[in-house]
């Protein structure tokens, strides 16, 4: 917590052995010399009585907490300390301070490659024939065949498929080489299309809307949550082979 802007209040005063023993807790290696220090660099002004004595008031006791405390956990060189001691007395906030607990590394957050919402937004017009996707795909008649008897791959109305049922091909072909076929598939669009009901089920209210851009808005949501529930997909089975 910052110090408080405020003129010394009129009161008790505290002498520098007291100011040290209230200090001593929180910071044990605090000493008479230092609080000197402090005072002749210009971050606190304790009263003067007229025999020269200090007379600290609790604003001076608060002010030497922040300053010691932005030495001890924050590591700022005494002219940062005093440039947000002159913000405080301005009435200013001081800047933020980044915090000082262990943080978990960015790369342990990371999406490991999972497909960002722009990726469920992005459309194309792309149409392929049958025989295109056979080729491109690298599956036979047969292994399509199962993958459309399963769902998991379902042309147009033109006879046409799109890149969605290529990709799915490609990777069910990729899969049966490990000896994983198409019928052990239908979990996983199962598990796909509850996923798929759960986000039309928050996004209706957004579509039903009056709003011209509440449409819009639906599918920016859609695919937010898409991304989130693929990625979440992705750590549980991630999780789930460590723990195996």
């Amino acid at each position: 917590m910052a110090p408080s802007a405020v003129p010394h209040e009129s009161g008790d005063r505290l002498n520098i052995g007291q100011v040290l023993d209230l200090l001593r807790p929180d910071f044990p290696s605090v000493t008479i010399p230092k609080i000197r220090f402090l005072e002749d660099k210009g971050l606190i002004k304790p009263e003067r009585t007229p025999a020269g004595y200090r007379k600290f008031s609790r604003a001076d006791v608060d002010r030497l907490r922040y300053v010691l405390r932005m030495q001890r956990d924050h590591y700022l060189p005494l002219k940062v300390i005093g440039e947000h001691l002159d913000a405080i007395d301005r009435g200013l906030e001081p800047p933020a301070i980044e915090p000082t607990v262990p943080t978990v590394p960015t790369v342990a957050l990371a999406a490991d490659g999972a497909p960002s919402p722009e990726s469920f937004r992005r459309h194309d017009s792309m149409r392929i024939s049958r025989r295109e996707l056979l080729k491109i795909a690298e599956v036979d008649e047969g292994l399509l065949g199962e993958l459309e008897k399963a769902g998991l791959v379902t042309p147009m109305r033109s006879g046409h498929f799109d890149t969605d049922a290529l990709v799915v091909a490609r990777t069910a072909r990729e899969l049966a080489e490990f000896g994983i076929e198409p019928r052990h598939l239908r979990g996983m669009k199962a598990a796909a299309d509850r996923e798929v009901g759960l986000i039309q089920q928050i996004v209706a209210p957004h579509k039903r809307a009056s709003d011209p851009s509440a449409a819009g808005r639906a599918a920016e949501i859609g695919s937010e949550i898409a991304a989130l529930a693929v990625r979440l997909h992705a750590t549980l089975v991630k999780a789930g082979l460590r723990r195996g």
